[in-house]
């Protein structure tokens, strides 16, 4: 589950609106509504302390690797970076989906499944556009 999956249901189970969630936090509800939708993530680690505290949970739970992954991807090869790190988690993660293997060991897999991917993205970058090459 997503940040802002995980953000909604635990607000949705505290009862409380977007509105409210926005205040308590010190954000802007359409930054409330922007994490919900995926479209946006807290470039803050504090934010995902504060949201945690106010809705009782474990910030680690709110934020997760996957989530860092794309962030990562974005930093680096912008928009089109994290959006191809975000299908490949889905991808990847679609091909468990409702299986046996251990959390522990699905954690390690995916792992490896992102310096794959970042392997990859080195070995290709002399392909890359001269703009979007790491200097």
């Amino acid at each position: 589950m997503r940040f802002g999956e995980k953000l909604r249901e635990r607000r949705t189970e505290m009862g409380l609106t977007q509105a409210q969630l926005a205040e308590m936090s010190g954000l802007s509800k359409r930054t409330v509504i922007y994490y919900e939708q995926g479209r946006t993530y807290p470039r803050d680690r504090s934010v995902y302390r504060r949201l945690a505290d106010i809705l009782g949970i474990d910030a680690d739970y709110l934020h997760n690797e996957n989530d860092d992954f794309a962030l990562k991807a974005m930093a680096s090869y912008g928009a089109r970076g994290k959006k191809q790190a975000e299908a490949l988690m889905a991808d990847v993660t679609g091909l468990f989906a409702g299986g046996d293997m251990a959390d522990e060991d699905l954690d390690e897999f995916m792992k490896q499944v992102q310096a794959a991917y970042w392997t990859a993205k080195e070995k290709n970058k002399k392909y890359a556009r001269r703009d979007h090459r790491e200097k």
